[in-house]
């Protein structure tokens, strides 16, 4: 393609492989790009490794990028969250004119993008902070998109993300997710919720392994099984594959070979940060990043093994009794796990403002996103039937499913505490479950303990709602 004049529609910044695929699938549904890495030796080697398509233009400079496209500039960042961002901006700052858009489409905090969406506009420029998630392959073949910042901007851009987005049977995988931030809040809290649905398929795992006695051949015909019923999602369908592999080297199942500790990039911690700033329990959720954080402590783990010891190993018990029962537990906790983020979203809505639609939320989900399942069709339906509801554990499949299956849940969680096997998210979702259905709490005691010590006051039962007493204790 020849470039000496503006010709491309969109420009991509940051070829790592996500970048290259988001750039490929963007090519392939027809529209020109053009592509920029500050590393000029990886832009040749994208356009001669992968690059087959005259759509596609590779930018050796800064100023050659920006010169390509057509204007307004709509640049997409494809670049680490944090300083990068700031950083590729400043360098890009130069060279735009007012209208150019930027799309920051990496995983960045929340208040990052309002910082930058008021920068940029007070330079006359927009700003879009968007959510991306599918990882590789989404990205290539179709990812879930979750956009914000202003209407205005989500109409130009429409056109381009229906396009590469995942497509489901009800549409493409892409909605304008509301003003501000609330694009990459969203994304954050969908990778909150990732975190808490791969925490539950790894105790289901551990409560096979441990307390059933299973080899993960037998585990990964279970999971297979159960993707295609209610459980039947993304992580459930690799979970399966991944147990039922070996390795080479060894000849022992892939899973036993690859070290108990975990990593994580940060959108879980900042999903439980915002949570308590926001005031919303999110027990799951939090179970999750706290386990990730007990799987790198191996070293002291290793330690803690020969000297603290647990209860003793006891007969195995039935999988024909227990994996049913799994697999209902597994289904009630990411019910829980949903709702809390869900109500963090709720919640975050109602102070910013941004016009979120949970049930578009969830439809957007179904596809090409890592958290992709059929359950988030009966969310869509949960929200539809009820658009202000309160909670997911009052929609009424939901509540009805949980009913008839807590006595399994609870028969799992109490085997996994009397083995000695740690169920952080699963018990916490049970607790939180178990709160939420309370019409009356502890913590009357607790405001009891407030006020003894530090006269904080407290409500009576028997008197009106917001007034205040204190009582001399001593």
């Amino acid at each position: 393609m020849n470039h000496s004049e503006a010709r491309s529609e969109v420009g991509l910044i940051g070829l790592a492989v996500m970048g290259e695929n988001l750039a490929l699938n963007i090519a392939g549904k027809g529209f020109s790009i053009s592509v920029f890495n500050r590393s000029s030796e990886k832009v040749r080697s994208f356009l001669a490794n992968r690059v087959s398509d005259e759509r596609v233009f590779g930018a050796m400079s800064i100023a050659e990028f920006a010169a390509s496209l057509k204007r307004p500039r709509r640049i997409i960042l494809m670049v680490k969250a944090g300083a990068p961002v700031d950083s590729t901006i400043a360098t890009l700052l130069p060279h735009l004119e007012p209208g150019d858009m930027v799309i920051d489409a990496g995983n960045s905090h929340p208040r990052d993008s309002e910082r930058r969406s008021i920068e940029l506009e007070a330079r006359g420029l927009r700003f879009v902070g968007m959510g991306v998630s599918g990882g590789e392959e989404g990205a290539l073949k179709g990812p879930s998109i979750m956009p914000g910042g202003t209407a205005e901007a989500y109409a130009e851009l429409r056109p381009l993300l229906e396009k590469i987005a995942a497509q489901v049977d009800d549409g493409p995988c892409v909605t304008h997710i509301g003003s501000g931030a609330s694009g990459h809040f969203v994304k954050m809290v969908h990778n909150g919720i990732e975190y808490g649905d791969m925490q539950l398929i790894a105790e289901t795992f551990d409560f096979m392994e441990q307390i059933l006695g299973m080899q993960p051949a037998a585990m990964a015909q279970v999971f297979a099984d159960w993707n295609r019923g209610p459980l039947e999602s993304f992580l459930i369908e690799i979970s399966a594959d991944i147990l039922a592999q070996s390795d080479e080297d060894s000849g022992k199942p892939m899973v036993d070979v690859i070290l108990d500790r975990a990593g994580q990039k940060g959108t879980g911690k900042w999903t439980c940060e915002l949570a308590l700033e926001y005031g919303v329990p999110i027990p799951t959720i939090q179970a999750a990043v706290e386990a990730r954080g007990l799987s790198a402590k191996k070293a002291e783990r290793q330690r803690a093994a020969e000297l603290l010891q647990g209860p003793p190993a006891g007969e195995g018990l039935d999988p024909a009794v227990y994996v049913p029962a799994l697999h209902d537990a597994l289904y009630a906790s990411k019910i829980c796990s949903y709702a809390q983020g869900l109500d963090l979203l709720a919640v975050a809505n109602t102070e910013k403002g941004w016009g979120l639609d949970l049930g578009e939320i969830a439809r957007i989900w179904q596809g090409g996103c890592i958290i992709r399942a059929r359950f988030l069709k009966g969310i869509t339906a949960a929200y539809a039937s009820e658009p202000a509801l309160p909670n997911l554990l009052l929609d009424p499949s939901f509540r009805e499913f949980i009913q008839d299956s807590q006595a399994r849940w609870r028969q799992v969680v109490a085997a996994a505490a009397l083995g000695g096997v740690p169920v952080l998210a699963m018990a916490d979702s049970l607790s939180y479950f178990d709160s939420y259905r309370r019409a009356r709490l502890p913590q009357n005691l607790t405001q009891a303990q407030r006020d003894y010590f530090g006269a904080h006051s407290f409500e009576r039962v028997d008197r009106a709602a917001g007034e205040s007493f204190h009582r001399n204790w001593y």
